[in-house]
């Protein structure tokens, strides 16, 4: 199986296996602020005001699974993460199951528009001239 056209215009950069810890220590710490961001905007579309700290509480756990579980695919990570963001959702924001799981969803509707968003622009501004 092949990979879609567009994702072979992705840098090969973007994978940090290749630029040893320093570039591990990069790639957790981006995503670390992709998650919390994201997530901190859905619990306030969700739940109304909330401290931001317990999105960024959520973050760091959330970038180091999906650091970790990388090389195995998005068949492995976005159901692990899934059932991670849920857990850590339902624990630091002491939610109910349903409203913990609404605010899960709104969180992966987030990520999702965000993450194409700057795949978007990043794929874009690598088609501008030099």
């Amino acid at each position: 199986m092949h990979a879609p056209p567009f994702l072979a215009q992705i840098p090969s950069g973007i994978d940090p296996a290749g630029g040893g810890p320093l570039a591990y220590l990069g790639t957790f710490l981006l995503a670390t602020v992709f998650y919390g961001v994201t997530l901190h905007i859905a619990a306030r579309y969700v739940l109304g005001t909330v401290r931001v700290k317990r999105a960024f509480t959520i973050g760091p756990v959330l970038a180091l699974v999906s650091v970790v579980l990388q090389r195995w695919g998005p068949l492995v990570v976005v159901p692990f993460m899934v059932a991670v963001a849920y857990t850590a959702i339902l624990i630091v924001y002491d939610l109910d199951y349903k409203l913990a799981a609404l605010v899960a969803v709104a969180y992966y509707t987030v990520a999702v528009i965000v993450g194409f968003t700057i795949l978007n622009l990043w794929l874009l501004l690598g088609t501008a001239p030099a």
